[in-house]
């Protein structure tokens, strides 16, 4: 894949940050997209799963949003992800107020390249690793990336926010 075909590849080429596309063939029956990325990139990679990341968009107390970025594998501690964000609680956003706040779809939310920038934490556990996979913007689309410079990009606070 050649040239920056989403907001997310054209940030991480205008900060000249080494990067690696790697795609996939979305089942659009698909009812979980980071196990879907996982299942179709871990071994192609040779990566593990937790490697791969996901990005949940949620709500603050204060009705704002905000980013969650962790494992595939692994679910969001809500009380976690709340004190690391400086707010008393979080939920899930809703699909249309997290999508047209990004700019992506459902399962193409990318925590890069967001059409407005929000608060963003991601798992600690990211930094064990040399080398993370996020989406790149588009279901069926994975940015392999430093885990360093996704939470530079990112503007985040890493926290252990996922639980088993």
């Amino acid at each position: 894949m050649s040239g920056a075909s989403t907001p997310a590849i054209a940030l991480l080429i205008g900060h000249k940050v080494g990067h690696r596309v790697h795609s996939y063939d979305h089942d659009p029956r698909s009812e979980s997209f980071g196990t879907e990325a996982a299942d179709a990139l871990s071994v192609r990679l040779g990566v593990v799963p937790d490697q791969i990341l996901k990005t949940l968009v949620i709500k603050c107390a204060d009705n704002s949003l905000a980013v969650a970025v962790l494992p595939v594998t692994t679910t969001l501690s809500p009380k976690k992800a709340a004190s690391a964000l400086g707010t008393r609680k979080i939920s899930m956003a809703d699909r249309l107020e997290a999508e047209r706040t990004t700019g992506y779809v459902l399962g193409g939310i990318s925590p890069l390249g967001q059409k407005r920038s929000l608060a963003t934490v991601v798992d600690e556990s990211a930094l064990q690793w040399d080398r993370v996979l996020c989406s790149g913007g588009r279901r069926g689309l994975e940015i392999e990336l430093d885990p360093r410079d996704l939470v530079r990009l990112a503007r985040a606070v890493t926290a252990p926010v996922a639980t088993r």
